[in-house]
């Protein structure tokens, strides 16, 4: 290694500014400085490895360092890095386009790339906006979103996912969506069964519909789970609704998959598990494997179609980016898809998804503090309370979720907390030994860290 872990560390608090982050905190302790991978782990400057316990930040696939993925990075180099697509086409973004069309449900059948998943986001909000338009309803001006989504980080997609602790700065911009209660807020906030409260979602659903179907632009969901919010799952059941919700009103129904999608939830995308049928879906994150930044707005073609009319009428989508179907990242997204089908993933997801319920139900239910477990597929939370039969929280100042990590780290596993709830995402490719020391040390750090406060 060319750069000392000491020198790393002092230009680290020299120079950068870290995502979602308390600079303050930062400052006052050295980070951990990641300096390679390898499989399922991740390897910091001083050799220690630690199981990727979040993927990354959920976008890791088939772990790091997966040969068929640098091949086709190296392959890919080898040729042309970057051309953009303004007036132009390349080879890796047109077959990727023709793959991801094959593998999405069939309402979606054009591809509009961008580079992270709130501008997939961003682009979905646009282009309902003008289809609206181009169709002589401008009325159709507002959104519609689940209550604590969490959509992105641009200013469109705060206004359909906005967090008051993230977000109160933009406010005075923001136009702000009408919001309808998911399933989990009657259930865990109001204390009503699972069944009641997917009924009373939908009643909550339909009311806000009712009241303002005329003038929306489009229902904008993260089907099957609420990612960023805290891990929130949806019932069998609501997605559909809200779909049929859509279709009654007359609306467009945006499906964000840029957590949920390539095949995080057991299907290869969550609205899969009910064949529910998105106007336009917003893909991102597992899109490359986890290599490189990428991001898919799937588009119908009713939709596409408004848009065509003689130069002069000015009714382009004037929307674009500079790495915009990027060939590197479009040529290793192509071998992404190809080793789903090779390698047989999905299966293998769905096996580890049943052993992982297993091991929470093992691991981590007993503990006396886990209030609540929520999954799909690979994708868990684990719902940290001081008191569970009152379900009292921990005070946010307690920084349970940060003991708990900082704990799993000394026993060389990552994970990260979303406030009081632990996230566990590890790449689709953990094995049976990993996923069991993954779920182990959890629970064994959440045990510590609840104990002694």
């Amino acid at each position: 290694m060319p750069f000392s872990t000491r020198d790393l560390v002092d230009w680290d608090h020299r120079y950068l500014w870290h995502p979602f982050t308390q600079m303050q905190e930062w400052l006052a302790e050295p980070p951990l400085v990641i300096e390679s991978g390898e499989g399922n782990y991740l390897i910091d400057t001083d050799g220690n490895r630690y199981l990727d316990g979040v993927s990354s930040l959920w976008c890791n696939v088939h772990g790091h360092r997966k040969r068929e993925l640098d091949d086709a990075l190296k392959a890919q180099c080898d040729r042309i890095a970057h051309s953009t697509m303004l007036g132009l086409a390349n080879v890796p973004a047109t077959v990727l386009a023709k793959r991801l069309v094959e593998i999405t449900p069939d309402s979606v059948q054009r591809v509009f790339y961008s580079d992270a998943g709130a501008t997939a986001v961003e682009i979905a909000l646009k282009l309902a906006l003008q289809y609206w338009s181009l169709r002589g309803e401008e009325q159709r001006t507002r959104f519609v979103s689940l209550s604590e989504a969490y959509h992105g980080d641009t200013l469109g997609a705060v206004g359909v996912g906005y967090s008051d602790a993230f977000h109160r700065f933009y406010r005075p911009v923001l136009r702000p969506s009408r919001q309808i209660r998911p399933p989990h807020y009657f259930r865990w906030i109001e204390g009503q069964t699972s069944e009641q409260a997917l009924r009373s979602a939908i009643a909550d659903a339909e009311q806000v519909l009712d009241a303002c179907g005329g003038v929306t632009a489009a229902i904008i969901v993260e089907p099957l789970m609420q990612g960023a919010a805290g891990m929130w799952a949806q019932p069998p059941g609501y997605l559909p609704a809200i779909a049929d919700l859509a279709r009654r009103h007359g609306t467009l129904l945006i499906c964000d998959e840029v957590a949920t999608g390539f095949g995080r939830t057991g299907e290869m995308f969550a609205v899969q598990h009910e064949g529910v049928q998105p106007d336009m879906m917003c893909l991102g994150k597992g899109i490359t494997g986890g290599y490189l930044p990428l991001a898919a707005t799937m588009i119908s073609e009713e939709i596409f179609d408004r848009f065509l009319a003689p130069h002069d009428r000015f009714e382009a989508f004037f929307h674009g980016h500079t790495y915009t179907g990027n060939p590197l990242a479009s040529a290793v997204a192509v071998a992404n898809l190809e080793l789903f089908d090779s390698e047989k993933v999905l299966d293998r997801v769905r096996q580890r998804a049943g052993q992982l319920t297993a091991l929470l139900r093992e691991y981590c239910q007993p503990l006396p503090h886990v209030g609540d477990i929520r999954q799909w597929g690979l994708m868990a939370g684990i719902e940290l309370v001081r008191d569970r039969e009152r379900r009292t929280a921990y005070d946010p100042a307690e920084r349970i979720g940060l003991h708990v990590i900082r704990e799993a780290r000394r026993h060389g596993v990552i994970i990260r907390p979303l406030g009081n709830v632990i996230i566990l995402m590890p790449p689709l490719s953990i094995t049976e030994d990993e996923l069991d020391t993954l779920a182990r040390v959890t629970a064994a750090a959440i045990e510590f860290a609840t104990a002694s406060r």
